[in-house]
């Protein structure tokens, strides 16, 4: 990267830095169980929500704990259950269309981070419905309170629960964007253990290393406070104290709670202090590819700690303390390999590869693009890297090895 580049991207993250304390952030309400939704809802004067999902929670079973709470309290609520990975405009679109045909006033989002994403992007559309969510991506554009939206996580990993972003595909050009601001945090999260109860190990393992990578990223950026840098240790104590119990045995409801509390954790500490370079590679690849988030991050998380270098080696230290898995006797050096040999491990418990195969070579300068896009000026990266330098990264990720030579 330029040094004029450089120079504007460090300017940029120190004024958001110096702003944070100044910024309206809050953390959601908890709510431990999904029986005492009515009772808030009738509270609030709520009496008509839509509850938006996927088509998996739907064909589970599992949104039934959800409307017989509503059934027994004579609720009326309304599904919307056609949300796909990676939301896109004509998710969206669809969704709002129900909810203002049916004259519903608030919004639950029932799911993993795509319902969540997909229903706080229908407040928007519900609060901005003469512009274009086109036109809101990025910081600060929503400008407007959203009808009270409460979020239920049914994986613990996205965070979705807890943060100020939505992230939407554009059904045209598949371009993958975030829309930012500060009424997209949900009022209220239910984490409820019995939720997740059913979900297959493969996706608790990527969705739990996809709480990881929030904090990690949160941890080892240059927008850290005393409260994220708090909350991502706490999240990195509980995923490597808890992920391995709840991937094996997908019943134990400890571990199960305990993962929904790192995802919350992790989730508070990224919503403040951003993410990283994996953040913004992984959603080239989910725009572009439709490949699932929380399996990219996981793919690439110990790729760019590598590459970062003895610039995270201290932080890196830290986490590791965090995971039991090193002490102060340790050099930072030593304790930083042994985390990201750590999380190479983990990946290879949950059987998941360092390659995603779909990447196609022609693509890369334009994903790259995208990557830079979206993480410069805004993430607080412990390195610097334009969209050229960001290429080295998805033809490590091809299939063929012999690319990573070209680079």
């Amino acid at each position: 990267m330029n040094i004029f580049k450089k120079v504007y991207c460090r300017s940029f993250q120190t004024v958001f830095k110096i702003a944070l304390p100044f910024l309206p952030y809050r953390k959601p309400k908890i709510i431990g169980s999904l029986s005492y939704i009515p009772s808030i809802l009738k509270k609030k004067k709520k009496e008509c929500p839509l509850i938006i999902t996927d088509p998996g929670i739907a064909n589970l079973g599992i949104l039934s704990m959800l409307t017989n709470e509503f059934k027994k309290a004579g609720l009326t609520y309304y599904v919307y259950d056609k949300t796909v990975a990676n939301p896109t405009t004509d998710t969206v679109e669809e969704a709002f269309t129900l909810y203002k045909n049916n004259s519903c006033n608030c919004i639950i989002g029932f799911g993993g981070g795509s319902s969540m994403d997909c229903a706080k992007a229908v407040g928007v559309r519900v609060t901005r419905p003469h512009t274009p969510l086109s036109k809101l991506g990025g910081i600060l554009k929503v400008h407007a309170k959203l009808p009270l939206l409460i979020a239920i996580p049914t994986t613990a990993g996205t965070g979705s629960e807890t943060t100020l972003a939505a992230v939407i595909v554009d059904a045209e050009t598949r371009h993958k964007y975030a829309i930012n601001d500060f009424p997209l945090i949900p009022r209220y999260a239910v984490l409820d253990p019995k939720v997740t109860l059913s979900l297959p190990a493969s996706i608790t393992a990527t969705t739990g290393m996809d709480a990881l990578t929030h904090a990690v990223e949160a941890y080892i950026g240059n927008s850290t406070t005393p409260g994220t840098r708090k909350d991502a240790l706490m999240a990195t104590e509980l995923i490597f104290g808890n992920l391995d119990a709840a991937y094996n045995d997908g019943s134990n409801i400890t571990a199960r709670k305990n993962m929904l509390k790192a995802a919350y954790y992790a989730g508070c500490a990224f919503t403040k202090s951003y993410v990283g370079y994996v953040h913004a590679i992984a959603h080239s690849l989910g725009g572009e590819y439709n490949v699932p988030h929380g399996l990219a991050n996981a793919v690439i998380l110990p790729m760019l700690l590598e590459s970062y270098g003895k610039k995270i080696h201290k932080k890196l230290h830290a986490l590791a303390i965090a995971a039991n898995i090193a002490d102060d006797s340790m050099s930072d050096e030593e304790a930083a390999n042994t985390f990201i040999q750590a999380v190479k491990d983990m990946k290879s418990r949950f059987n998941i590869s360092d390659t995603i195969s779909v990447i196609k070579e022609e693509d890369i300068p334009k994903l790259a693009g995208y990557a830079d896009k979206e993480a410069n000026p805004l993430y607080p990266v412990p390195v610097l890297m334009d969209a050229k330098e960001l290429e080295q990264f998805y033809y490590k990720l091809m299939n063929d090895n012999t690319l990573e030579n070209e680079v």
